[in-house]
């Protein structure tokens, strides 16, 4: 049976922390080493990760490497840059360069919604798919989502022959009315599908727990030898759901791909009393947390005024737990790029923003915080 932790290339780890494209090809060489020495073998990448350039270290860490038959890859075709049906086959066949591979095990068309759709629909997206599955280009045709339960139905309803989804499921977005990662969980099974579950630690927001909810967390686990780690408690929760057939983790180093892969060598499912250290954990952290970002990056893609919104956020959200400002993380964070109170207005990150995030009122909330004071 293969084993349920996926290593996901969206934050990958970084020479230069400012610059995405500088990716830390040595260290990635050896987590991917440490990942299938300890029998893993599921890699997720895309067409946008890390600018462009993580299929490409992909290729590099792992394609070059090893044997085909030691890893199975992950892409996704990147919906947002098709204008014409043409741009299927060079956008598919670019990646399978970059990748360094001839067939991809899984391959998704990238972040379907309401508008994502319409336009795979448009330009025949599903049929380009099938074809390439036909010919043994793809092994598994699926699609990534963020959007509500009731466009899933509709997409699955219209497509009911995909052998998976790829859903954003975490312990706090469970009861969501924005997320609604319960609901959508509940349509794939309605489906029969198997599900990939990706941000499972919500960007980070999972691991590193308000002051509170780690006292608690702390005092369960105080008579374990060992002592798991809070994102190791957010990765089990998903993968022991039933139809979860793999968990995507961002590993960004060394240590974390070597916590991940010790407790899901031989994965234990949460016990009863964790899932209540659970339920108490999400009020603590549902009354404190200001902004539900995940950091994936889709808003700043589309920014006319190059505004480091996912950076900001977070700085909004550590100041909501801890009260503190950080006026050295600020100045790094704003270095070359769009100031908060320089937005337009125009809206368009909050269209192609997956958590559905009132962008617009928050960066002007960011602004009265460390901008005008």
């Amino acid at each position: 049976m293969a084993k349920k932790l996926g290593f996901g290339t969206m934050r990958l780890p970084l020479i230069d922390p400012d610059d995405p494209k500088s990716i830390d090809i040595e260290q990635y060489k050896k987590m991917a080493d440490m990942f299938i020495e300890r029998g893993f073998t599921y890699f997720d990448t895309a067409y946008p990760y890390h600018e462009e350039t993580s299929e490409l270290a992909f290729k590099e860490a792992v394609a070059q490497r090893f044997p085909r038959e030691a890893y199975t890859i992950a892409d996704k075709m990147p919906v947002f840059h098709v204008k014409a049906k043409e741009d299927y086959p060079r956008l598919f066949n670019e990646q399978l360069s970059k990748c360094g591979v001839e067939y991809f095990d899984y391959y998704l068309l990238h972040n379907l919604g309401r508008d994502g759709y319409i336009k795979t629909q448009e330009f025949g997206g599903f049929a380009f798919a099938e074809e390439m599955k036909q010919k043994g280009l793809i092994r598994n045709l699926g699609f990534s989502f963020h959007d509500d339960a009731e466009t899933l139905d509709k997409i699955l309803s219209d497509h009911p022959d995909v052998d998976f989804i790829q859903l954003q499921i975490n312990y706090l977005d469970w009861e969501s009315a924005v997320t609604q990662s319960g609901k959508c969980y509940e349509v794939a099974q309605k489906y029969g599908k198997k599900v990939v579950v990706m941000e499972p630690v919500k960007g980070g927001t999972l691991a590193n727990l308000p002051d509170k909810a780690m006292d608690l967390f702390n005092d369960f686990y105080k008579d374990e030898e060992v002592k798991p780690s809070p994102a190791s408690l957010a990765i089990r929760y998903v993968a022991s759901l039933e139809d979860v057939m793999m968990v995507l983790s961002g590993m960004s180093n060394l240590e974390q791909l070597d916590d991940n892969t010790s407790y899901m060598q031989d994965f234990k499912p949460l016990s009863e009393a964790e899932r209540e250290l659970i339920d108490k954990i999400t009020t603590i952290i549902n009354s404190t947390i200001k902004v539900p970002c995940t950091s994936c990056r889709y808003c700043t893609e589309v920014c006319p005024m190059n505004i480091n919104i996912p950076e900001y956020f977070g700085l909004l959200n550590l100041y909501a737990v801890t009260e503190k400002k950080s006026g050295m993380y600020y100045q790094r964070y704003s270095m070359n790029k769009g100031k908060a109170s320089e937005c337009l207005k125009c809206g368009l990150c909050e269209s192609n923003c997956p958590q559905h995030i009132e962008i617009r009122k928050y960066l002007e909330e960011f602004a009265e915080l460390y901008e005008n004071n």
